[in-house]
């Protein structure tokens, strides 16, 4: 369905997933602000008649800021795409909470505090979508990524409320759960990894997740895949609540059908080895 110059806020579009639905919704006619802290990444999209503007989304003057900017332009958004976030990695033991908090900063508080800020206009129009990028982690954990998981379960809860809350004012609300996707979340996490798995206690369970996470995402899916998903949340007349895509994404369904000790004995062997 073309969209006719339709308005879309997309943050952490300088790579990855953002980037990749940046590009697809510019071809498909949307009229894309693009939102991220490094600028420079997203000249590309500025060359192709997207709005670059600056965003760190931890910091509420910056939210205002890139809310006040679109306000100016545009009135209110069609549609929102919470896509910005970062993972960390370590036993829930060793990380820090300086660490926990930051991260839940971003993906939580920071997406929730922006989003905030731009319903307004959604629910006075009485139309948008939005669509917040979960992961399979939002359904389910593994050992060394339990606050990271943390992390997106929040976002799933919040954004099942959101759903029910905003349906009278006809604003929808989507989730879009990624498995394995080449974003460089694994380079991101390398050096937390590096030095998780020196822990005299925790290090050799740490080896075996960076083993596999390094043999999963040898066929993780490309980020296309996923931004195929959200252009389908977006214009879909009618969307699911939630939409799976990529590599081991289905994992979700295998695991909700699993006895728990059953998934917890597989996911020791392959993670922990007991």
């Amino acid at each position: 369905m073309a969209s006719n110059g339709r308005s879309v806020l997309i943050t952490g579009a300088s790579s990855g997933i953002g980037l990749a639905t940046a590009h697809l919704l510019i071809d498909r006619g949307w009229h894309v602000f693009a939102a991220a802290r490094r600028l420079d990444a997203m000249e590309g999209l500025r060359g192709r008649g997207a709005q670059v503007l600056p965003l760190d989304i931890a910091d509420p003057t910056s939210r205002q800021q890139l809310t006040d900017a679109i306000a100016a332009e545009v009135g209110g958004l069609d549609a929102l795409v919470n896509n910005a976030g970062y993972g960390d990695v370590g036993p829930v033991e060793t990380m820090t909470l300086e660490r926990v908090r930051a991260m839940f900063e971003v993906n939580v508080f920071g997406l929730v505090g922006l989003t905030q800020l731009l319903l307004p206009a959604m629910r006075e129009r009485k139309r948008g979508r939005i669509v917040n990028l979960s992961s399979i982690a939002g359904r389910f954990v593994t050992p060394g990524a339990g606050w990271y998981g943390a992390s997106k379960h929040a976002l799933e809860g919040i954004s099942d409320a959101m759903r029910l809350e905003l349906h009278p004012f006809g604003v929808q609300v989507v989730l879009v759960e990624p498995g394995l996707i080449r974003t460089g979340f694994e380079g991101t996490t390398a050096e937390a990894m590096q030095r998780e798995s020196l822990d005299p206690v925790w290090g050799a369970m740490m080896r075996r997740v960076s083993a596999s996470w390094h043999a999963g995402f040898r066929k993780a899916s490309n980020p296309d895949v996923v931004a195929r998903t959200i252009a389908m949340a977006l214009e879909l007349s009618d969307p699911s609540p939630r939409y799976r895509c990529g590599s081991e994404a289905d994992s979700v369904l295998v695991q909700k059908l699993m006895p728990t000790r059953l998934w917890d004995a597989l996911v020791r062997k392959r993670m922990i080895g007991a």
